[in-house]
């Protein structure tokens, strides 16, 4: 089950399960108040497709982005990609429909989540069906104006992450293995949408660069419960903070190593350019910087820790100019 209409369960798409408390039930919030008819439903329905969550899909540009300085036809790779944009956007909105359907009867005895869309009545439960069908065959549509290997990628995507609705979400390191493969569905979709080929490195970097963000941000939630006894999901009781440090821990390092084979592999293709090498600096440094975020119990979602600390936004930066000399200097 899902937080916030904003926020959810993973770096990755699809909101969490219950969530219990080791302290008092909170006050009921008062209930939402909507507008009624059409207006109202339509308004609903955007809101739980979160349209706020359509940002993480700026990952489909990371593929074209490393194949733009070779490609001839650059105006035709960035239409690609933004076409694969569009199209994960509508498939995933269906995915946050079909869950929150799927918790309705749930979220009505939660003191917040019953002012969703849905658990409030303002959106039915067979038009929220309805509607996730309408957005899964849009962006399914669209995909076929890139590709028919984007149209099978969505496809996957919306099986894989129908599963963790239906009950892999329950399934230990299971889930944390769906959650991270939906940014490594979204490389991919950039990647074939553009008929740009993916090095093996790239593909490991955003693999375990997904399980580190989604490992420590679990471990930084059940850190939090442990110091304060603040609310927690109730999935994460099936894992032990030590557990989660070893699997955040044990991608970090794997993550280092990949990406620091790819720069290498980057300077042999990039005529014996040293700013790929350069790049691992700021790499290494931003990997470290968003650990002690992590280890601080207070990481929050991905999003937030890169908004909030202003170091590793300069770090980003860095590596992003670094990674653009080595390619057109």
């Amino acid at each position: 089950m899902s937080e916030t209409t904003e926020r959810l369960e993973d770096s990755g798409d699809v909101p969490a399960g219950p969530e219990t408390s080791s302290t008092e039930t909170p006050a009921p919030a008062a209930p939402v108040t909507a507008a009624k008819g059409p207006l109202g439903l339509v308004g609903g329905i955007v809101k739980t497709a979160r349209p706020k969550q359509w940002v993480k899909n700026v990952l489909v540009f990371a593929a074209p982005f490393f194949a733009f300085s070779k490609s001839t036809d650059r105006a035709g790779l960035l239409f690609a990609a933004a076409i694969a944009f569009v199209a994960f956007s509508l498939v995933a909105s269906s995915v946050y429909l079909i869950n929150d359907a799927i918790d309705v009867e749930a979220d009505r005895a939660h003191p917040t989540k019953r002012n969703r869309p849905i658990a409030a009545g303002i959106v039915p439960v067979p038009v929220a069906y309805a509607s996730a069908a309408v957005f899964f065959l849009a962006g399914f549509g669209v995909s076929f104006a890139a590709s028919w290997q984007l149209a099978v990628v969505l496809a996957v995507y919306e099986a894989v992450q129908l599963g963790y609705c239906f009950g892999l979400k329950h399934q230990p390191v299971v889930d944390l293995a769906i959650v991270g493969s939906g940014f490594l569905m979204r490389s991919i979709a950039g990647g074939v949408a553009a008929a740009v080929p993916m090095s093996q490195w790239f593909l490991l970097v955003t693999a375990f660069g997904s399980l580190f963000m989604v490992a420590g941000k679990r471990y930084a939630e059940v850190m939090l419960f442990e110091r304060t006894g603040a609310k927690i999901r109730a999935s994460l009781k099936k894992y032990s903070a030590s557990y989660l440090r070893f699997v955040w821990a044990t991608s970090a390092a794997i993550l280092i190593m990949s990406y620091c084979l790819w720069a290498f592999e980057i300077r042999q293709h990039e005529h014996n350019s040293v700013w790929a090498v350069v790049s691992m600096v700021p790499f290494v440094v931003a990997v470290l910087r968003y650990a002690v975020d992590v280890d601080s119990g207070n990481g929050g979602e991905p999003e937030e820790i890169v908004l909030r600390d202003r170091v590793l936004q300069v770090l980003g930066g860095v590596l992003v100019i670094t990674l653009f000399l080595s390619f057109y200097l």
